[in-house]
């Protein structure tokens, strides 16, 4: 069963790529750019806001590696999907090492006494 912490940094890592591509929406938008710029602060706030609710029960290395690390491959897979961006197969074999990472600090964290 997944615990509440975990689930908080999940969600955290998931909506650390919403502000990235708010913000590149931002960046080029042709009008109404202050609609991007309020959701990328909004997004801002709410992705680290849920690894902190995490840190109440997990270990504050733990928490933020895992939310670093799934912000990094969901804001990859992002990039492929939304911009096209070329992706490799270094970039996947490097993405891979990045979720053993996470995997296996959530599979070596204890809750915190």
């Amino acid at each position: 069963m997944i615990s509440a912490s975990l689930l908080w940094v999940i969600v955290g890592g998931v909506l650390e790529p919403v502000w990235v591509v708010m913000l590149k929406k931002y960046d080029t938008a042709k009008s109404r750019k202050w609609v991007w710029l309020v959701l990328t602060v909004v997004f801002m706030y709410l992705s680290p806001m849920c690894v902190g609710m995490a840190m109440d029960d997990m270990d504050l290395g733990t928490a933020y590696s895992m939310w670093t690390g799934m912000g990094a491959v969901f804001t990859m897979v992002a990039g492929y999907l939304l911009y096209h961006e070329r992706v490799d197969r270094i970039k996947v074999a490097l993405v891979f090492m990045i979720l053993v990472g996470v995997v296996g600090l959530h599979l070596t964290a204890g809750a915190r006494s």
